[in-house]
């Protein structure tokens, strides 16, 4: 294998060895604690522009299928490992994550010190990084590159990431309800949640305009996960408050929630390295107890913790929180059919703890339909 770097524009510098498609990427470098589940990560849009960091060692062992799939093709900029597996050797798996991956030209680097780079993040926070592989430039002419490179704070990418035209995911039996789901990189394990309790997800553009959502006559609206910035996202906020109004019952999850939290007078801020992986643990508030979720996200949403708090569409309450660090990990409004939750209720690696907001948000829009 031919050498690669990896370049933090702090300057340092990991060496390593070229893995996947050669060439240059940049991006925000990230880390993932999941020990399983890289195939989820690699497809989840919500990844874009990241370079993503596994924090365990042995990648690539259970290959690539057609089944696990979040999405049509790998979102992620970068890929970074310790030790790929050279064999895959699993009975579901129908090619190999090194072959994906050159497939979608992502630039991936192995055998560097995984743990030492993740304990880097830890302590300087997430930055704009660089893999470059068969390259000819000086270290210094590499910092500078990656330097020159845009941060993920004011990155607007939602539109990239979203479908392009209004799609429809039937649901599995009799449809009890059709719900408007904003595209803003949704994942395809969303609507199967949805098919199952028998919704109809009309998956919109993040371009929709109010009028095109209240002329699709639905009975809820539910804000997916997505990357980047929710401080750009001022069209969408505009949107959501609009749909508040109405009393539009309404879901949001992780960028979802974030742009929920904005719609209710509430800043957004990144977070020092973000919280990505599957064993988070969350406190739910409502229920007192402890449940262990799925995370991606970089930015929170900055609101009280305790008590209710006050907001134009009346009171309101932090539903759940992280145990880690006490980040706002869920709103909900008290007087209108609205909550959301800052991970991934979908995502279900391992323990279903979070699969039960989905229930939540049909018993609102059964609710609201017997009004």
């Amino acid at each position: 294998m031919s050498s690669a770097f990896l370049v933090l524009d702090d300057g340092t510098i990991f060496e390593g060895e070229s893995w996947g498609a050669s060439g240059e990427t940049f991006g925000e470098v990230v880390f993932t604690t999941g020990m399983t589940g890289y195939q989820e990560t690699l497809t989840d849009p919500s990844y874009f522009k990241q370079v993503v960091v596994m924090t365990a060692p042995h990648i690539g062992n259970t290959g690539m299928n057609d089944e696990d799939e979040e999405s049509a093709r790998i979102w992620v900029s970068g890929f970074v490992v310790r030790d790929p597996s050279p064999i895959v050797s699993n009975w579901r798996s129908q090619r190999s994550l090194e072959s994906e991956l050159e497939k979608y030209g992502v630039v991936g680097i192995s055998g560097i010190d995984t743990r030492a780079l993740t304990l880097h993040i830890r302590e300087r926070g997430a930055m704009r990084v660089g893999i470059f592989s068969h390259q000819d430039l000086s270290r210094e002419e590499m910092v500078v590159k990656v330097r020159g490179t845009s941060a993920m704070t004011g990155s607007y990418l939602a539109d990239e990431v979203s479908a392009k035209k209004t799609m429809i995911i039937p649901a599995d039996h009799e449809v009890n309800f059709r719900v408007a789901a904003l595209d803003l990189g949704i994942k395809s394990a969303t609507p199967r949640n949805f098919a199952n309790r028998g919704i109809e997800t009309h998956l919109l553009p993040v371009t929709t305009s109010l009028d095109e959502i209240k002329q699709g006559g639905f009975d809820g609206v539910f804000l997916s996960n997505g990357p980047g910035d929710p401080a750009t996202m001022t069209e969408v906020v505009a949107t959501v408050r609009a749909l508040l109004d109405l009393e539009v019952p309404l879901f949001g999850i992780c960028f979802g929630h974030q742009i929920f939290g904005r719609a209710l007078g509430f800043d957004t801020y990144k977070l020092r390295f973000g919280h990505r992986g599957i064993n988070q643990p969350v406190m739910n508030k409502i229920a007192d107890r402890v449940e262990i979720t799925a995370h991606n996200h970089g930015f929170a949403v900055e609101a009280p913790t305790e008590g209710e708090f006050s907001t134009v569409f009346g009171p309101g309450i932090v539903s759940h929180v992280s145990l880690n660090d006490g980040v706002v990990e869920g709103l909900k409004l008290l007087d209108r059919p609205a909550f959301s939750v800052q991970y991934h209720p979908e995502a279900a690696a391992g323990p279903h703890d979070a699969n039960y907001l989905f229930d939540e948000f049909l018993k609102l829009l059964e609710s609201h339909a017997k009004r």
